[in-house]
């Protein structure tokens, strides 16, 4: 058994043709490479390594792995109390890094399948829920922002997220030139987003608020107004004394931009995160009345379970028989 723990991730291209020259074969690994995102393959690193490790440990195979050692690495895994979700994640690295190095992936086994399928059962596979924050919420919280270079900041990130059901990433990629101001508010271009892996892009439309302080549009015009930004990234961190810089934010000063307002604003911040924005807008408009194509629409969706999910939340209180109880 190899000794080391080797990242197994990145796809070998093979030299087929003896007169291709070595560029080529580069240039071919890139594209390979570039397949998933960033985050997406230091994911799999991360959850290779793990697994790779926990073999080493108990001297067993990791490449190619036995269907045995996996149901056994399950198995150790959930009674360290690790979430189910966790152990669905490592098996997708573990049969990505057996395909891309030419082996059967063991995940497929019957042994492995068959283990998850029981710590589901045992365990349940409830992903933790994310509150989502509403429109009453988003009130509260710009309501409780200060006027100051960060509160407009903050006010512009916080109702452009929630307004266009935008995720993390897409929010602190955008650039000036991403978005296009119009009669009826903005336009705004995603190039690149988690379900859009191959850069198709997508349009959200932003329409003006009825309320001047919960306005989208206008707290963005205030932003740019008082930040000065010309061009270049749209929402960027500052200094200790308040300046700008030229670094935009990321993924992870969102969320906690996100879950400290809503601390700022008395809401109930324990399970706020950076989804809660995204989250909140269909939840909101499922409850509306809006309907799941026109939401999926907004949000980006390629798949109707998730936004089913949100419309199933919206509407726990709207469409609930035991208000017609009499009671």
């Amino acid at each position: 058994m190899e000794n080391t723990n080797e990242k197994m991730l990145t796809t070998v291209v093979p030299n087929l043709l003896p007169d291709v020259s070595e560029s080529l074969i580069s240039q071919a690994q890139i594209y390979v490479t570039h397949a998933k995102s960033e985050s997406t393959r230091n994911a799999y690193e991360s959850d290779w390594e793990d697994f790779t490790g926990w073999c080493i440990q108990h001297s067993c195979q990791f490449l190619p792995a036995l269907p045995g050692t996996v149901s056994l690495y399950l198995t150790d895994l959930i009674s360290q109390g690790r979430k189910v979700s966790t152990l669905a994640r490592r098996l997708v690295a573990i049969s990505q890094a057996h395909k891309y190095q030419g082996h059967t992936s063991p995940t497929s086994a019957t042994v492995v399948r068959e283990t998850l399928k029981g710590i589901r059962r045992e365990h349940g596979s409830q992903v933790d829920a994310v509150d989502a924050l509403t429109t009453a919420d988003m009130r509260a919280i710009c309501q409780s922002l200060p006027d100051s270079i960060i509160g407009q900041r903050n006010r512009a990130l916080l109702l452009l997220g929630f307004a266009g059901a935008f995720r993390r990433s897409e929010l602190v990629s955008l650039n000036l030139d991403d978005v296009q101001e119009c009669t009826e508010g903005l336009r705004i271009s995603i190039r690149r987003s988690k379900t859009d892996q191959e850069g198709e892009g997508r349009v959200v439309g932003i329409p003006y608020g009825s309320d001047m302080q919960t306005c989208p549009v206008r707290a963005y015009k205030a932003w740019l107004e008082t930040s000065g930004i010309t061009d270049g990234a749209i929402f960027r961190g500052l200094d200790k004394g308040g300046h700008i810089i030229s670094v935009r934010l990321s993924d992870r000063a969102v969320a906690q931009i996100i879950q400290k307002a809503a601390q700022h604003a008395s809401l109930d911040h324990k399970h706020v995160a950076g989804h809660s924005l995204r989250a909140g807008h269909a939840t909101s408009a499922a409850r509306a009345g809006v309907s799941e194509r026109v939401i999926m629409k907004q949000t980006g969706h390629r798949s109707e379970r998730m936004v089913r999910r949100y419309i199933r939340e919206g509407e726990l209180f709207t469409e609930n028989s035991a208000t017609r109880l009499g009671l």
